[in-house]
């Protein structure tokens, strides 16, 4: 129990200094970006990017054809002028291996011209495939496959970079911090190492205590074991007496029971007999059914087909006999829309009509009223206009009269 605490104690301490270490180093301590910061990390960026798209021009150009027509004409023109550039120096190198030494200073000055022109290719054909972003994008999408030393020193330049960046973000008394803290995180590994060389002592002699109470509980059991193989062997013998007794009862009861099922054997082989020569005869007359069935089914198929091929013809009749009539009705429809139409026409022209007669009538009947209104005024005007005549008239003869008495 008391290792076991000592031991937890150590890693708690581990903890708490990985803790501390992790705030140490937190981005939050670091000061932020300064301009000449900014540039140096630009520079690599710019660095890894060229890298990447190198690391990327020999599988572009072993898969020019592919990559052509996103290339473009240009790109493609320089891969291909890299290529036999490539080819050159790989088949100069190969050539300087197997000749002898006399040539070797003109070889030496070919491959420094054919080194500074490959280099010259590499910068254009780089500077012509990052002046267009998207197509680095594509190329990395559809040509990621680089070659393992390739991507390893890649890599190695991306942790440079991170750790350029942490150094430039990190200022002299962060920097001295820093150290003291790791120096403080030495003496405490150190102590802690003490610590688990004492633990370990402690551990191993409780293991060699241990293993001492095992050695004689080993020796106890190994005793026990002996007087049980003893026991055993005497309990086993017992038991093969008893089993070989046992073997013969079962023996003779086996071989009568044996016996019995022979003889029903034989009764079901005769059963079995009488049973196959029964259904043979009735597998017969179900073959004939069977046959008789399949003729009818034929016959029933064949009438079927007719049947259908007359149905289909008068279906073919009677569907183009429904096309022609369909037609004919669309154009009756046609004719009836236009017969409608003058119809409508018609109609409004004799309501017009109507309404001018029934106006004229009206107009006639007032006409008329006024007319016998008048009539009959008149009428009486001179009714009354010949009785106030004929009335003056006789007062006239009724004056004279007087007068002449």
């Amino acid at each position: 129990t008391a290792l076991t605490s000592l031991y937890s104690m150590c890693h708690l301490k581990k903890a708490v200094v990985t803790l501390d270490a992790m705030k140490m180093l937190e981005p939050c301590q670091l000061k932020p970006y300064s301009m000449e910061t900014e540039r140096i990390i630009t520079v690599l960026d710019e660095t890894i990017a060229k890298l990447e798209m190198s690391s990327l021009i020999p599988r572009i150009t072993d898969s020019l054809d592919r990559f052509a027509d996103m290339l473009g004409p240009e790109i493609t023109n320089n891969l291909i002028e890299h290529q036999k550039l490539s080819n050159e120096m790989e088949h100069l190198l190969a050539s300087s291996e197997e000749e002898d030494a006399m040539r070797a200073e003109e070889q030496q000055g070919c491959l420094c011209l054919l080194e500074q022109r490959l280099k010259c290719s590499v910068r254009n054909v780089l500077r012509l495939l990052l002046a267009n972003p998207l197509l680095c994008q594509a190329l990395k999408y559809e040509a990621w496959a680089r070659e393992s030393p390739a991507e390893v020193f890649i890599n190695a330049f991306g942790e440079f970079r991170n750790f350029m960046l942490e150094r430039l973000l990190t200022s002299p008394v962060e920097e001295e911090e820093k150290i003291q803290f790791m120096e403080a995180i030495s003496l405490q590994i150190k102590k802690n190492a003490e610590a688990i060389t004492a633990l370990q002592a402690e551990l191993a002699a409780a293991i060699q205590t241990q293993e001492e109470e095992k050695d004689n509980v080993i020796k106890d059991l190994k005793t026990s074991l002996q007087d049980l193989a003893k026991d055993c062997k005497a309990s086993i013998q017992q038991v093969k007496q008893e089993g070989e007794k046992r073997q013969k009862e079962d023996l003779q009861a086996s071989q009568a029971k044996c016996a019995g099922l022979q003889q029903d054997i034989q009764q079901l082989g005769a059963q079995l007999s009488a049973l196959v020569l029964e259904h043979r005869a009735s597998e017969l007359a179900l073959r004939k059914r069977k046959c008789r069935l399949e003729m009818e089914i034929v016959n029933w198929i064949q009438k079927y087909d007719t049947d259908m091929g007359e149905k289909q013809a008068e279906y073919e009749e009677v569907h183009a006999a429904y096309v022609e009539e369909k037609a004919q009705l669309s154009l009756l429809t046609e004719k009836h829309a236009v017969l409608l139409q003058e119809y409508s026409q018609i109609e409004e022209e004799r309501r017009i009509r109507q309404e001018k007669e029934e106006q004229a009538l009206k107009e006639l009947n007032t006409m008329t009223l006024a007319a016998t209104r008048i009539q009959a005024f008149w009428r009486g005007y001179l009714v009354r206009s010949l009785f106030k005549s004929k009335r003056k008239k006789k007062k006239g003869k009724g004056k004279g009269k007087k007068a002449k008495k």
